[in-house]
């Protein structure tokens, strides 16, 4: 039945009733308890003070009587909606799921890094899992870059990593498809992107610290199919993976996540099909258009709650480079401007537009705090102005003359979030880094990241030794890593007292001690080791991060928060990831008579 031709929901006289056959219940009608509602299958109990409203199919939605609005506001309208809410994060979450079985490398199985989406016929993204922030938002603006250059056809898959269509970091493979009803129609695109922890460049684990170039850090692979009209090209994947300047070390690992990748894929392009065939291509549009809408309504209301009309705030990496933003009401839109943010960098600490982008979609997403998925509709109440520079920096057809970049996902992304957070007064800074530690040699590549202090609140202070933010990766378990990798894991604790105080404190890092048991060569790209985690409204600041090379006989030395260094068999790297800015002054308040 037409959601559309209900009004209004309809509340159903008791009657003293209080047993109802489930198939007595038309769409729209609404019910209060106590009652009890049955089929062949289930009974519901409706309990005092609820209220069950019937949705399409019969489903039912059981809301907190106090909580309905008896004007009618609350239309059947808004109930289908997030029922179909619900139904697009459903599929984007079994997406990841199958990804995460049917991957073969640690890295997208055991750490999940990696992130699945849905977006609309337009390209920009709607929703998706609760996988890697970072991820997320910039798969809109590789959807939208791929769809201008490729023309894309029922069977496509396109895969690339390239950052000059929206990707991230090189070992970020993305693959997207377009997905069709069954009468030819365009409703949307599924993409997913996930790392791989190897995939070439002047160092194992495709991180190095010391690239000049975006070459040296791995294979960049231009857009181009991975299947065409439904027919796979893994001669052409293997070929680009193997014959690059600087190919990957781990090619069977690839491919194997790769076709990974490539089943989540064709998963979710089956899923969308049949979500069509059964509810309606129109009714799937409309509210993939009302799933946005939302988002941009409820960012809309957070930001006129704002109490000023413009703030700047500014950010220095450990390197000295400069991350400022001004943002600004106007009459239509607010303004997220990163002008005056520092020019593009000779080492690898270059976001790119995507990434900056995700960032700054996180960051709008905390602010409206709602329970919507993180999805693009948020650029309908906002504009974004990246300068040419280090968030923006420009590429060409020749790699070995592009920007490196691998920092700029992983690193820039983190402190262009606490920016963010800064001007808009949302908290104190977390930790405000991903702690990248990547090892290797010829037979193994392993990366990590490590989680340390959230940053404290109005309302709590900041957890301890969690990810916060762009990333949200887990961690390799003990048992798993000593069994794969050449390593014997020591330690790894809270860092008691690395949050900073104030009425509420901040979250405390961590500390990881690896033991190497054959000769591997350590990469290391982390921030906040210079510069402290701010503290908010008087709080103090979170500590920095350490980290340094233990020889067999317990002399430590320190190392860099970005370089790669050669440790031998029995010397081990200990890291101390950075603690949690506290919120509010504890200090007793000074009056003079």
């Amino acid at each position: 039945m037409d959601v559309e031709s209900f009004d209004s929901k309809r509340l159903l006289e008791r009657e003293e009733r209080q047993y109802w056959d489930r198939h007595e219940l038309d769409l729209g009608a609404m019910l209060e308890g106590p009652a009890i509602i049955q089929d062949r299958f289930s009974t519901i109990f409706v309990d005092r003070g609820w209220t069950a409203l019937v949705g399409s199919s019969g489903s039912l939605k059981l809301t907190r009587s106090d909580a309905i609005d008896r004007s009618g506001a609350a239309t059947v309208e808004a109930v289908e909606l997030e029922l179909f809410t619900n139904r697009f994060l459903s599929l984007v979450e079994e997406m990841g799921s199958l990804l995460e079985r049917s991957a073969f490398s640690t890295n997208v199985k055991e750490r999940k890094d990696f992130s699945c989406a849905l977006l609309d016929r337009d390209g920009y993204l709607v929703a998706n899992a609760p996988h890697i922030p970072v991820h997320l938002g910039a798969l809109g603006v590789c959807v939208r870059s791929l769809r201008d250059r490729m023309y894309l056809e029922r069977g496509d898959v396109v895969v690339t990593n390239h950052p000059g269509f929206g990707g991230s970091h090189l070992p970020d493979v993305t693959l997207v498809a377009p997905v069709f009803a069954d009468r030819g129609d365009l409703i949307g695109y599924v993409a997913n992107r996930a790392h791989h922890a190897e995939i070439g460049g002047i160092a194992p684990g495709s991180m190095p610290p010391d690239a000049k170039s975006l070459e040296e850090e791995g294979v960049v692979i231009e857009p181009t199919y991975l299947a065409k009209a439904g027919k796979v090209d893994w001669d052409g994947v293997t070929a680009a993976l193997s014959d690059a300047r600087y190919p990957t070390r781990r090619l069977e690992e690839n491919l194997s996540d790769l076709a990974a990748q490539l089943a989540s894929i064709r998963f979710g392009e089956s899923e969308l099909r049949m979500l069509a065939r059964r509810e309606g291509l129109d009714t799937v549009i409309r509210y993939i258009a009302g799933l946005k809408q939302r988002s941009a309504q409820a960012l809309k209301t957070a930001l006129g709650g704002l109490p000023f009309h413009e703030r700047e705030a500014e950010e220095f990496l450990d390197g000295g480079a400069r991350i400022a933003v001004r943002v600004s009401r106007g009459d239509k839109k607010w303004l997220v401007d990163f002008a005056g943010s520092a020019p593009v960098q000779r080492n690898n600490y270059n976001a790119t537009p995507a990434i900056v982008t995700s960032a700054t979609i996180y960051a709008l997403r905390l602010l409206a705090n709602e329970s919507i998925p993180l999805n693009e509709g948020f650029l309908d109440a906002v504009e974004i102005r990246i300068p040419e520079g280090m968030l923006n920096p420009t590429f060409n057809e020749d790699a070995s003359a592009c920007p490196p970049v691998v920092a700029g996902n992983v690193e820039v992304s983190q402190r262009v979030v606490d920016t963010l957070i800064k001007a808009f007064g949302m908290a104190a800074c977390s930790q405000g880094t991903m702690n990248n530690l990547i090892f290797g040699n010829d037979r193994v590549s392993y990366y990590e990241t490590i989680a340390g202090g959230e940053g404290a609140t109005l309302e709590r202070g900041g957890a301890d030794a969690v990810h916060t933010h762009m990333t949200n990766t887990a961690i390799t378990d003990p048992e798993i890593l000593e069994r794969r990798f050449p390593v014997l894991l020591e330690r790894f604790e809270i860092r008691e007292g690395s949050g900073g105080k104030g009425v509420h404190a901040g979250g405390n890092g961590a500390r990881r001690r690896i033991r190497f048991l054959e000769p591997v060569v350590v990469s290391t790209l982390m921030q906040h080791r210079e510069s402290v985690p701010f503290g908010s409204e008087g709080g103090e600041p979170g500590a920095t991060g350490e980290q340094s090379k233990i020889a067999e006989n317990g002399e430590k030395s320190g190392l860099p928060g970005s370089g790669a260094v050669q440790f031998q068999s029995g010397e081990a790297i200990e890291i101390l990831t950075p603690g949690g800015g506290g919120f509010g002054d504890r200090k007793p308040s000074q009056t003079t008579d």
